[in-house]
């Protein structure tokens, strides 16, 4: 038995290193690619672009097909571009099944080489891209919210100074870090395409699903079609969310206990179950014995909508909007 986990522990290692050292790989070449990008020609991009493209495995091509103009995939690009994630969707999806087959065989292994042992992995093998994803969202959208204030401020600075609108937002994809300056260099690479300013912002809009970047959206194109002082606007609207990220910060020191101590509270007893399966599984199987069949079933569902009523209970009192 503890040469069987010795041996799922190596091959276990030897894919989180493999993972690793193709996205180290992937970063530098991303960074070399963002340095060679001022001298190269076009021609060249598209080449190595295609090069690249043909460079998939066999899974991550059928996926690819799978993908290919559906719902689905659209919805995985998206998320995958407001993480600011360098992979394909057939990439993110070949990748959670990987994570899911390798979890899952680690489990069954280790839990006596039971299905439900394997299920449990899978489940949660599946679940750590998605999870990692979403962290990834949320830290990115919580950056570039931070940075609108800076970014307004550069805007309405620029403006009163005599440049262009667009060449405020290029001073501003120059000027300030990423992930701002990243998706706001876009958006002028987009508009010098020939894409107007509206599509454009949208298009901005659609990858970084913020309140506070709609309301300035919206404040640029009512001023180009009505006129008025932009500048003017904007400061306006600078003050606003900086107060709205003060009060924000407020809450979310007042709220935070509240979150994490109903997700940890939600999380435990399952926590506690995948436990017991591994450690002690004839202490649990008590629920499922054949005169306790009915009783531990009605047990555990109403266990299991307690949970949920309460995680969501304490949600909603946490749920402070500004």
């Amino acid at each position: 038995m503890m040469t069987t986990i010795l041996i799922i522990g190596g091959i276990i290692a030897g894919a989180l290193l493999v993972v690793g050292i193709i996205i180290t790989v992937r970063d530098e070449q991303a960074v070399l690619e963002d340095r060679f990008s001022h001298y190269v020609e076009e021609e060249y991009e598209d080449a190595v672009a295609l090069a690249e493209e043909q460079k998939t495995s066999f899974l991550s091509e059928w996926i690819d097909t799978q993908l290919e103009g559906s719902r689905y995939g659209d919805r995985i690009a998206t998320n995958l571009a407001q993480a600011d994630l360098k992979l394909r969707p057939a990439e993110y999806v070949a990748a959670i099944i990987i994570a899911a087959f390798l979890l899952g065989f680690f489990a069954w292994a280790v839990g006596g080489q039971e299905v439900i042992s394997a299920l449990i992995g899978v489940i949660l093998g599946g679940m750590f891209p998605r999870f990692y994803v979403r962290r990834q969202q949320s830290k990115r959208l919580t950056t570039f919210g931070n940075q609108l204030p800076d970014m307004l401020n550069l805007v309405v600075n620029g403006l009163r100074a005599g440049y262009s609108t667009m060449q405020a937002l290029e001073a501003v994809s120059k000027e300030l870090p990423p992930p701002l300056s990243v998706e706001f260099e876009r958006v002028v690479k987009e508009m010098q395409l020939g894409i107007g300013m509206e599509d454009a912002l949208n298009n901005l809009h659609r990858r970084i699903p913020s309140d506070d970047l709609d309301l300035i959206i919206t404040a640029i194109n009512v001023q180009r079609e009505v006129g008025g002082n932009l500048a003017e606007i904007l400061d306006t609207i600078s003050y606003t969310i900086r107060e709205r990220i003060k009060i924000k910060g407020e809450i979310k020191v007042l709220v935070s206990q509240v979150i994490y101590s109903g997700r940890f509270l939600a999380m435990l007893p399952f926590i506690l179950m995948g436990l017991l399966w591994f450690m002690n599984k004839d202490y649990l199987m008590t629920f499922f014995s054949e005169g306790n069949l009915l009783c531990g079933g009605i047990m555990l569902g109403i266990a299991g909508v307690m949970i949920g009523a309460g995680y969501m209970a304490m949600n909603k009192l946490a749920d402070i909007e500004v």
